[in-house]
């Protein structure tokens, strides 16, 4: 992925809209401002505030040609490789989570040729995004040195240390077009504030040309500044927002809801039964299918929502 010269970076800075005005939009107005062949940031980590909601807006959008890049990512990657989304998705490690294995749809769309999956180290993922977002354009590092990964990634170069004469390698900027991060609540303006482990968002959303939040509510800009430090993500950074409830579903919100595990175990189960067959069900029952967010969620189910609710909320019982 080619880097962006420095001075093409301030150019598109200084194009943006920075004034403090209302950014409220539907689901379906945020995914027309995702162009095909963009290169697409997820926010959060594995199950962790992933934006599914805006996930699914895309796949119904029937976007193509997207490369979507994330610190690491869960079945999101399954569904943009089977739905045809994306073809090419740069993480450092790929499975719906720890206790349901690597990913199957990976494998089965690398090994025959249909998608690239781009591994780079979790610590190189996090320095392409500070990079990106510091506006230069590579970090140097010591992780991934002697390992065979440095030869299967694009663009990691081996250089001396002008001042140590150490080996360092150079991890080149990443620089997204867009970035989808889901927060627990943010203002009509873009104000976001994030609660539990934050992840590589803050420097996603600053390396980002631009960023459509997706929250759990909208709340008053009075009520952000009464709480100024929690304040992650600055409105001029953010392009759009969407209130989306339960925007992560089946994914875990930190103090929200905790992870729907029946959900997931379905959705691992019928991947490793049915294969690519089984995720197209899937698609077709969870993403196609519903004529809206809402209805999406009624068929993830009021049980499993209010049981997820119950263990997220009980982070903050005494």
């Amino acid at each position: 992925m080619t880097v962006v010269p420095y001075a093409q970076l301030r150019e598109r800075t200084r194009q943006r809209d920075c004034s403090l005005h209302e950014k409220v939009i539907s689901l379906e107005e945020a995914a027309n401002i995702v162009n095909d062949g963009d290169h697409v940031a997820v926010g959060g980590c594995t199950v962790s505030r992933t934006p599914i909601a805006m996930i699914w807006a895309l796949v119904r959008a029937r976007k193509q040609g997207l490369t979507l890049s994330r610190s690491i990512t869960s079945n999101e990657g399954d569904i943009a490789y089977v739905s045809g989304i994306s073809d090419h998705i740069m993480t450092s490690w790929f499975s719906q989570g720890i206790v349901w294995g690597i990913s199957k749809m990976m494998r089965a769309y690398t090994e025959t040729g249909r998608a690239r999956f781009e591994e780079w180290s979790h610590m190189a993922m996090g320095l392409r995004y500070r990079a990106g977002a510091m506006g230069v354009p590579f970090m140097p590092m010591r992780a991934m040195m002697g390992s065979d990964i440095v030869g299967l990634v694009d663009n990691a170069q081996e250089m001396e240390c002008p001042f140590t004469g150490e080996r360092l390698l150079l991890v080149p900027a990443l620089n997204p077009d867009v970035a989808l991060i889901h927060v627990q609540r943010c203002d009509r303006y873009g104000n976001a504030q994030i609660d539990g482990l934050q992840f590589m968002d803050l420097d996603i959303a600053m390396a980002a040309n631009k960023v459509i939040l997706t929250t759990e509510r909208i709340v008053s800009n009075e009520q952000i500044r009464r709480a100024p430090d929690h304040t992650k993500i600055p409105f001029f950074a953010v392009e759009a927002v969407v209130e989306a409830p339960y925007g992560c579903a089946p994914h875990e919100c930190y103090g929200t809801y905790e992870p729907f595990f029946e959900h997931m175990d379905m959705y691992a189960q019928i991947s490793a039964t049915k294969g690519e067959e089984g995720v197209k069900e899937y698609l077709d029952e969870f993403y196609y299918g519903p004529k809206n967010w809402t209805e999406y969620l009624e068929r993830v189910g009021l049980q499993e929502m209010l049981d997820a609710t119950r263990r997220g909320r009980s982070v903050y019982d005494d």
